[in-house]
């Protein structure tokens, strides 16, 4: 009997896309696209979010809003507001209110500085990416950083289009 071929998966080295099996285990549920225009990103990490079962599940359909969100200090904790989940149509009267306020899950250590940031140097903690993590646990990619004025937002974008044009001009020249 002929022994089947092993899955690309096993295979020594790296898969076809050059990623490694973590990056092809997680799963991007939301983006928060404008935090990148309107924040100067200076440090992320990635914590943990306290979620109901029906939020999880809300989550797997790919159905979530982190646009406007934000992160703040509240009793002790960090809490995510603003953030939209919406509910989960099967789960009748066990559903969860799509608005709430949300406990990420940091590290004591990452929390006082996290916090001494914000309270010192006025920084923000803004969510860049809500997704599973390989192991299938909901987490936030979660970033600190400065808000830019409009005049900083257009000399970035004057930057950004400039570096784009410049490796076309480069790639084509040789």
């Amino acid at each position: 009997m002929a022994q089947s071929p092993k899955p690309p998966s096993s295979r020594g080295g790296q898969n076809p896309k050059g990623k490694t099996q973590r990056e092809l285990a997680r799963k991007m549920v939301a983006e928060n696209r404008q935090a990148r225009r309107n924040y100067e990103i200076l440090d992320s990490l990635e914590v943990g979010i306290v979620l109901t079962g029906s939020e999880v599940k809300s989550l797997r359909e790919g159905r979530a809003n982190i646009a406007e969100a934000y992160a703040r200090e509240e009793g002790g904790q960090i809490v995510l507001v603003n953030s939209t989940i919406p509910t989960y149509p099967p789960a009748g009267q066990f559903n969860h209110e799509p608005g709430r306020k949300r406990i990420l899950l940091v590290k004591k250590r990452e929390f006082n500085r996290l916090m001494g940031a914000v309270d010192r140097d006025g920084r923000t903690l803004v969510p860049l990416e809500l997704y599973f993590g390989s192991t299938g646990m909901a987490k936030i990619k979660l970033a600190l950083a400065t808000g830019r004025k409009a005049p900083d937002k257009r000399d970035v974008e004057k930057k950004r289009d400039w570096d784009r044009q410049k490796g076309r001009l480069l790639r084509d020249r040789g």
